[in-house]
């Protein structure tokens, strides 16, 4: 499970039918050194500044309602986000 802030949207007008319906927003982990951003599926209405809980690799697909090329997915938000040292 990572933990991150919700940085964008990433728009596709065109995408295959198994991910009609997802919304796609660019995540930056908040922990470590190395700030790679990463894209993952959200159907909970994520938005931008916000805190969520994303999970990656085979346990995404127990996350989807239908079977989906998604390797990351918004599985919360964070409603008291704790205070962050950089």
């Amino acid at each position: 499970m990572i933990l991150g802030i919700v940085k964008g949207t990433v728009v596709a007008t065109r995408k295959m039918q198994n991910l009609v319906g997802y919304k796609f927003l660019l995540v930056e982990p908040v922990y470590g050194t190395k700030r790679d951003m990463i894209v993952a599926g959200d159907t909970i209405g994520a938005g931008v500044g916000e805190m969520v809980l994303v999970t990656t690799d085979e346990t995404t697909q127990h996350a989807l309602d239908r079977p989906a090329p998604i390797d990351a997915f918004i599985v919360g938000i964070v409603d008291n986000p704790p205070t962050l040292s950089k």
